[in-house]
C-alpha cells in the first residue's frame, strides 16, 4: 500500500468532515440557548413556589397556571436539548463512519447518508420545540399591569 495515497486518503476525509464539525458548532450553540432558556424557567418556577404558600387562594390559582406553563416550556425545551444531543451524536457518528470508510476501505456511503439525514432530522426537531417553547412563552406574556 502507498502510504502516500493513504496520507492523501486522510487528507480528504479531514475535508469531507469539517461541515459536520461546523455544524457541530451549531447544535453545540442550539444547546447552550436551550440550557439559558432552561435555566430562567427553572428559576421563575422556584420564585413562584415560594411565593405560594403564603398567596391568597385566588393568588395561588394564578401561581398553579403560570406555573403549570413553566412545567410544559420546560419539556419542550427537555425536548429541544435531548434532540440536539442526538443530533450531535449521530453527527459524531458520520465523522467515525468517514474514517472508518477510508482507514477499512469499505463502502459505507448508504450508511454514512442515513445517518446524516437522521441528524438533520433531529436537528428539525430540536428546532420546533425550541420554536413551540418561544411561541408558548410569547403567548403567556402579561406586560403591564394584571
Amino acid at each position: 500500500m502507498d502510504p502516500t495515497a493513504d496520507v492523501t486518503s486522510i487528507a480528504h476525509v479531514i475535508q469531507l468532515s469539517v461541515a459536520p464539525v461546523f455544524l457541530l458548532t451549531g447544535v453545540g450553540a442550539m444547546i447552550a440557548v436551550l440550557t439559558n432558556r432552561l435555566g430562567r424557567a427553572v428559576d421563575r418556577a422556584r420564585s413562584l413556589e415560594g411565593r405560594y404558600d403564603n398567596a391568597p387562594a385566588e393568588q395561588q390559582a394564578k401561581l398553579r397556571s403560570e406555573l403549570r406553563v413553566l412545567e410544559r416550556r420546560s419539556r419542550m425545551i427537555y425536548t429541544g436539548m435531548l434532540l440536539c444531543a442526538l443530533c450531535a451524536l449521530l453527527v459524531c457518528s458520520v465523522i467515525v463512519g468517514l474514517f472508518a470508510s477510508t482507514i477499512t476501505a469499505t463502502a459505507v456511503a448508504p450508511i454514512i447518508g442515513a445517518l446524516f439525514v437522521a441528524a438533520m432530522f433531529a436537528f428539525m426537531g430540536a428546532l420546533i420545540a425550541f420554536l413551540l417553547e418561544v411561541h408558548l412563552a410569547l403567548r403567556t406574556l402579561h406586560i403591564g399591569p394584571p
